[in-house]
């Protein structure tokens, strides 16, 4: 007879996957059950870059989850090349942000915040093409190669016996007494004790869909889809990353440049557009001339789980006593994701807190 795990965890990004080491690692048994492979979502799509974008522009909730996450991925990323062998490249590349017109609050928030900055000369722009506007320049920010750290962090839950359940979809649940027994899936019904909704984009539609009845609480997370583009440059092309008004360039280590990314209202419609193309391949080249020579090699869409100011849900359901919540990072589920997944644990277990839980609540404006 198969035990009911301690934690069950419906959505297998780098959310749901990060929470579930974090519960393994509190001495929990752990299940992730995904409708897709792992990670293949918005996880995978991302840029990587580990700081909201514009930072003082974001809700303070968003910060503290960053700043929480900052300190956490070093040893994260050192623990995940160690156990697992697969590098999921964090690397403190650092970020140009080259027109910064609400300068003296960039300055004041990395000040409060601790974070590293200065403000650049002329030499950082010897190779990029913009005009520049008091430019920043943040040399231990950091980025995580998405599909690397995916791959890494599914590795190290199977090496420490996690059940991961690809290709299950979450079709209804069976309540009794404000408490979910048990859950159907397309491959069968599945005993829970505690139950965490971490399917990112989908997460809304989710909550609609098995509990009708609640739909005035469903938390309100919307796919928001975002395009880019690799081109397959020399290493050392670009040797940090760049943030040039609403766009950016993320060079890997391999020498290869991402560039992104667009902000679209389309349903969960995953399909690229020429018109994107055509916009992101402009502002590649022409902040970079010497993408001219590199091969544009993919162009992919994701869908990123957004809210209305990007603060994400984490929270115990208020009326179901074993339901949880930790979904809608919009752009930030990297970001975030380490000390969400830590504030998650810390609420199921009664832990104390490392970041303030109230304005990741459902009840809470996002």
């Amino acid at each position: 007879m198969t035990k009911t795990p301690d934690i069950t965890i419906i959505g297998g990004g780098v959310i749901g996957l990060l929470t579930a080491r974090e519960f393994f690692n509190a001495g929990a048994t752990v299940t992730v059950i995904d409708k897709n492979l792992l990670g293949q979502e918005a996880s995978w799509a991302g840029g990587g870059i580990l700081l909201p974008l514009y930072p003082w522009r974001q809700a303070d909730a968003i910060t503290r989850l960053a700043i929480q996450s900052f300190s956490l991925y070093p040893a994260l990323a050192a623990q995940l090349i160690a156990e697992t062998h697969l590098d999921p490249e964090w690397s403190p590349c650092g970020l140009l942000i080259t027109k910064n017109p609400d300068i003296t609050a960039a300055i004041d928030w990395c000040n409060t915040n601790k974070i590293a900055f200065q403000q650049t000369g002329e030499d950082f722009f010897n190779d990029i093409d913009t005009i520049p506007n008091n430019p920043l320049w943040l040399p231990e920010i950091a980025q995580a190669r998405n599909p690397r750290l995916v791959k890494s962090l599914k590795q190290d839950l199977i090496n420490k016996g996690v059940s991961l359940i690809e290709h299950s979809e979450l079709t209804s649940i069976t309540l009794a007494q404000n408490r979910i027994a048990s859950i159907n899936t397309t491959t069968g019904q599945f005993a829970v004790n505690q139950l965490i909704i971490s399917a990112g984009a989908w997460t809304g539609q989710l909550f609609r869909k098995l509990f009708p009845e609640m739909l005035g609480d469903a938390p309100k997370i919307a796919p928001v889809k975002g395009q880019m583009l690799l081109f397959d440059a020399k290493p050392e092309t670009l040797c940090t990353m760049v943030l040039d008004g609403d766009q950016y360039l993320i060079p890997r280590r391999d020498g290869k440049i991402l560039a992104g990314s667009t902000v679209e209202q389309d349903d969960f419609n995953k399909s690229t557009t020429t018109v994107a193309r055509n916009q992101l391949t402009e502002f590649a080249l022409k902040l970079l001339p010497a993408l001219k020579n590199a091969p544009l090699i993919h162009h992919w869409a994701g869908l990123r789980p957004g809210t209305e100011h990007g603060v994400p849900y984490i929270d115990k359901h208020p009326e179901i006593c074993n339901l949880s919540i930790n979904a809608g990072h919009f752009r930030n589920g990297l970001v975030m994701g380490p000390a969400s997944a830590q504030l998650m644990v810390d609420l199921i277990l009664d832990r104390p807190t490392a970041v303030a839980p109230e304005p990741y609540q459902l009840s809470s404006p996002h």
